[in-house]
């Protein structure tokens, strides 16, 4: 039975269950002496199918995570002694291949499949494959068929058992739960508890998520650091990795971290510098002068940009922008000298800041206007009782009103700025310059991430694990500034409440 078939299963049960339980706290009735029951019936409903599906689906989940593990152990257990001597790279690979002869052999019909035992040639058995166009690897050995036969029987006692455990186990639960249905049985504050603790993991699961990255970035980061000086990383200005030299003693290359924070603050102050005032008188606009009708036209189109995918952004400062400032530049350049030379290039500073600042319009605008409008009207009706004009209103009421929500706003735009790769890899190239020059071409520490892990790379070499001291290094930025972001926001929150 397949794992979505139990699944519902297991629901089928508790709605059944559910079902049980109302009718019985249906029946429930006052007695003689006036006690009423404790819980309405859609709480002992509650009640049985919690206890139906609840434990039933934690079991298959623990299953489903501890089998394989399980399996796999003891599979690997009967490799060949001269396979087990070798790295676990080789053992992988040998246990990747047993698998997929497992699962060639389930494809194969009843009667052909009964056929094949231990000592099946496994030449013989690629032919059968071959015959359903079913692949399968070169480097498949004799030894490996015994072991792919133990593989699918294990996986099948596996499922078997599993299946019939956790319906077992939620048809215990649904029995359980109708019988302890009873005239004084706290079912409301029992479901509560479930539902309480159901909240605390989905609370919890952005916590552990957070955990889980910083943790599987830092051990990466510290074994760079191992081999790489942070005092090189950290204030070096050249960033050339040498992967042709990976294994190659004292000839790594160089890993300066300050070209690629130079180009993330620089394109990222590009945009934000366009971005930001363009969005904010956007935002002040629609608020605060466009009519009702005005408002649901424009506010729509604004943020369709921020539908459109980056990669089409890139594409659309790499074909457009980017040629259209190098043949601006090369007219005015003609005008002034009579020399059509271009002095901007296609790929540079100032293409990538300004296609990053249209996709970031709609993010300053929709969530400025959002909370403008989230100013209580009776700040903007004191302010203009007073003879305040409207623009005055805005300047010194509603701005300051709304400021944390803004800052809250413009960091947010901040993040996706610093945290944007396709649009810089296409408008301003993935050379790591050092300059001040917006007209030459930078690159970010996002687009270096995923140059130095593109390919079919193995994590021991510092070319590598690079990206890991790049995300950890990037992962501290941003909470720097949301912690100083936080603080300012909470300063201008008390003193605007």
């Amino acid at each position: 039975m397949s794992t979505f078939t139990i699944i519902i299963v297991v629901l089928a049960i508790g709605l059944v269950g559910a079902f049980f339980g109302y009718r019985q706290g249906k029946v429930l009735t006052a007695s003689e002496n006036g006690v009423r029951p404790h819980s309405r019936p859609v709480y002992h409903a509650s009640y049985v199918a919690s206890l139906a599906v609840i434990p039933a689906l934690l079991l298959l989940a623990v299953w489903l995570i501890a089998s394989p593990i399980f399996i796999a152990s003891d599979v690997r257990a009967s490799f060949p002694e001269g396979v087990l001597a070798q790295s676990q790279l080789t053992e992988d690979l040998a246990y990747g291949i047993v698998e997929s002869l497992g699962t060639g052999l389930q494809v194969l019909p009843d009667d052909e499949r009964e056929t094949i035992t231990e000592t099946t040639p496994v030449k013989d058995i690629s032919a059968l494959l071959r015959e359903r166009g079913v692949p399968i690897a070169s480097a498949s050995a004799d030894w490996m068929v015994p072991l792919a036969l133990q593989l699918n029987g294990m996986q099948f006692w596996s499922r078997l058992a599993m299946t019939v455990a956790v319906i077992a186990l939620s048809v215990f639960g649904a029995f359980w739960g109708y019988r302890q249905i009873a005239m004084r049985l706290r079912s409301r504050n029992k479901v509560e508890g479930i539902i309480k603790g159901a909240l605390i993991v989905a609370s919890s699961i952005a916590i552990l998520t957070t955990v889980g990255i910083v943790f599987s970035m830092l051990f990466e980061t510290i074994d760079f650091f191992s081999r790489i000086s942070p005092v090189d990383f950290f204030f070096g200005t050249v960033w050339e990795p040498r992967f042709s030299n990976v294994g190659s003693s004292g000839n790594a290359g160089s890993f300066g971290f300050i070209p690629l924070l130079a180009g993330t603050l620089y394109i990222g102050a590009v945009a934000m510098l366009i971005a930001v005032p363009i969005g904010l008188f956007a935002a002040i606009y629609m608020a605060e002068y466009a009519s009702r009708r005005t408002r649901s036209v424009v506010k729509p189109l604004l943020e369709v940009l921020a539908g459109i995918p980056t990669i089409v952004y890139g594409f659309f400062a790499l074909v457009t922008v980017g040629p259209f400032l190098r043949d601006l530049s090369a007219q005015i350049n003609g005008l002034v000298t009579g020399d059509y030379a271009s002095f901007i290039q296609a790929q540079s500073v100032l293409t990538a800041g300004l296609v990053m600042a249209i996709m970031l319009i709609p993010f300053v605008s929709s969530l400025s206007d959002d909370i403008i409008t989230s100013v209580p009207g009776s700040l903007r009706d004191g302010s203009l009782g007073l003879g305040a004009t409207r623009s005055e209103t805005i300047k010194r009421v509603i701005l300051p009103a709304a400021l944390p929500g803004i800052v809250s706003a413009l960091l947010l735009t901040a993040s996706r700025a610093i945290g944007e790769t396709m649009i810089v890899v296409l408008a301003a190239g993935v050379a790591a310059n050092l300059t001040i020059d917006p007209l030459e071409p930078m690159t970010t520490i996002t687009v270096k991430i995923v140059a130095q892990l593109t390919g079919d790379l193995e994590f021991n070499s510092p070319q590598t694990l690079v990206a890991f001291a790049l995300g950890m290094t990037l992962f501290v930025i941003t909470l720097a500034l949301n912690v100083y972001a936080l603080y300012i926001v909470r300063k201008y929150k008390e003193q605007y409440e």
